[in-house]
C-alpha cells in the first residue's frame, strides 16, 4: 500500500545535544487528515521540515506518494504545499499578487496562475480583498491566505504546522472548514497543533508526540476509549483545599485523581455511582464542592493521562505560562496524581 506520508523511525538532533526527534513513526492514508499532536517542543515541526524535504534526517526516512524525502526531494516538492505555523507571505503585496509570486516561483504558465489565483481568492473568501494590500489582513484574512498560497500549485500532500496558531475562535472554525472541503476534493493533510479541539474535529488518526517520541496512536475515539466512560471534574475553593480533596478521593476512580488548579479529575466508569462516593465522602471531611461536572473524556485527558501534564491549548501566554494563567498543577500527597506545568519546553 502506498501512504500519503510515511515517516520511518525518524532521528534528528541539533547541536549534538538537543534530540528533537528520538524514533518517529507514522503513516497517513490517502485523501484524509493525519494529525500530529503534543506541545510546544515535541518534535511536530521537525518532523514536518524533514517530511518537507527543507532539512534531512540523521536516521531514518520518509517517503511522500511513495517517493524518498531525501533521494527523491525534487520529485516530493512537486508533489506537497506547506503553509508554517508563520505566514510566509509578503505583507507588502496583495492578496492576488501574493498568491501570482508563489505560481510563478513553482513554474506555473502566466494564464494558470491568474486562474488559480481568482480561485483561491474566492475559496477562501478573500475576494473583496484580493487588491488589497496584505498588511491590512486581519490575523485570520493573513492564515487563509497563507493555507490558500499553499495551494496554488494543487498539492496532492498539504503539510499544515500549527495553521490556527494565534486566531480567534470564528477564525479558527472558518479554517477547518475550509481544510475539511480539500481533504473531500481528494488532498491528503497532515495537521501538527497543540489544540486538542482541533485534533479531535479534524483527524481520522493521530499521533501524540512528546520529547521526539510518538507515545500514543489511533483514532480520537480510540485514545479516549481507554480512559473509561466518563470523567468527574470536581471545583474546590483553592488549590490547597483541592489538593486535600484528592487525598479523600484516591480510591474512588479508576486511576489517582489529578489536581489541576482548584479543581479535581477523576476518571471514572460508572458515573452516576461514583458521583454519589464522591459527595458523601467530602460531606463526611466537611469539604463543599464549588462545581462539579460529568463529562466525556477529552483528547487532553489522553494527554494528561500518558504524558503526566496537558498541552498548552489555546494558550496565548508566554512560554511556560499556563494555558489560562492560572492552571497550574499542584503537588499532591503521596497516591494522587499530580502534574508539572506543560509550558514552552
Amino acid at each position: 500500500m502506498t501512504y500519503a506520508i510515511e515517516a520511518n523511525d525518524l532521528h534528528k538532533t541539533f547541536g549534538g545535544e538537543v534530540r528533537a526527534l528520538d524514533g518517529v513513526s507514522f503513516a497517513v492514508e490517502e485523501g484524509t487528515i493525519f494529525g500530529l499532536l503534543g506541545p510546544n517542543g515535541a518534535g511536530k515541526t521537525t518532523a514536518v521540515r524533514i517530511l518537507t524535504t527543507i532539512i534531512a534526517p540523521d536516521a531514518g526516512s520518509g517517503r511522500v506518494l511513495g517517493y524518498d524525502v531525501v533521494d527523491q526531494a525534487d520529485r516530493v516538492r512537486a508533489l506537497i504545499g506547506l503553509a508554517g505555523q508563520y505566514a510566509a507571505v509578503d505583507e507588502n503585496l496583495t492578496g492576488r499578487e501574493n498568491l501570482t509570486m508563489v505560481g510563478r516561483l513553482n513554474h506555473l504558465p502566466h494564464r494558470v496562475v491568474s486562474q488559480r489565483g481568482t480561485e483561491l481568492l474566492e475559496q477562501f473568501g478573500l475576494s473583496d480583498a484580493g487588491d488589497r494590500p496584505l498588511k491590512t489582513y486581519s490575523g485570520g484574512m493573513r492564515r487563509r491566505l497563507d493555507v490558500a498560497a499553499a495551494l496554488v500549485a494543487r498539492p496532492k500532500v498539504l503539510f499544515l504546522d500549527e495553521p490556527t496558531t494565534g486566531l480567534d475562535p470564528q477564525s479558527r472554525v472558518d479554517l477547518w472548514a475550509m481544510i475539511d472541503q480539500l481533504v473531500d476534493e481528494g488532498t491528503s493533510v497532515l495537521l501538527t497543533t497543540q489544540y486538542l479541539e482541533e485534533a479531535d474535529t479534524l483527524a481520522r488518526e493521530l499521533a501524540v508526540v512528546d520529547h521526539g517520541r510518538v507515545i500514543a496512536e489511533g483514532t480520537p475515539s480510540q485514545l479516549k476509549s481507554d480512559l473509561g466512560a466518563t470523567v468527574l471534574d470536581v471545583g474546590l475553593a483553592d488549590a490547597d483545599v483541592a489538593i486535600q480533596a484528592a487525598a479523600i478521593l484516591d480510591s474512588v476512580g479508576a486511576k489517582s485523581p489529578t489536581v489541576v488548579g482548584t479543581v479535581v479529575e477523576l476518571q471514572v466508569d460508572d458515573g452516576p455511582r461514583v458521583t454519589m462516593e464522591v459527595l458523601r465522602l467530602l460531606d463526611q471531611h466537611g469539604l463543599v464542592p464549588t462545581t462539579f461536572r460529568l463529562r466525556e473524556p477529552s483528547l487532553d485527558d489522553v494527554f494528561l493521562a500518558i504524558t503526566g501534564k496537558k498541552t498548552e491549548a489555546d494558550g496565548d501566554g508566554p512560554a511556560g505560562a499556563p494555558a489560562d494563567g492560572t492552571r497550574r498543577r499542584r503537588r499532591a500527597p503521596a497516591g494522587v496524581g499530580t502534574t508539572s506545568d506543560g509550558g514552552g519546553r
